[in-house]
């Protein structure tokens, strides 16, 4: 894989709308080519056999079955309530909706 140039850096950083300095621009191109290089050999090490997978250890859900059980009324809810109003929690207001 060839080297990312300078141009390309600056290219994605205009894109991006970062300001780099000149410094910054070479800097990032040897970075970056470090990092296209490692993508190269993991890409290389992948063989035809080896299913492609999102995870490298099986995932199995840890989710209960929903089942309803006894809870708490709604009155019983709001009794320790400091305000309630209309069956709900009413609690000041914080922003300033304009109209």
């Amino acid at each position: 894989m060839a080297a990312i140039s300078r141009e390309e850096v600056a290219h994605l950083a205009r894109l991006s709308r970062l300001a780099v300095t000149e410094q910054e621009l070479d800097q990032f191109a040897g970075q970056l080519d470090v990092i296209l290089q490692s993508v190269a050999r993991i890409g290389d090490v992948a063989a035809e056999d080896i299913p492609p997978t999102s995870h490298s250890v099986p995932l199995t859900n840890v989710y209960r079955d929903d089942v309803v059980q006894p809870s708490l009324t709604q009155e019983a809810a709001l009794s320790g309530a400091p305000d309630s109003a209309e069956g709900r929690f009413r609690v000041p207001r914080i922003l300033d909706e304009e109209e």
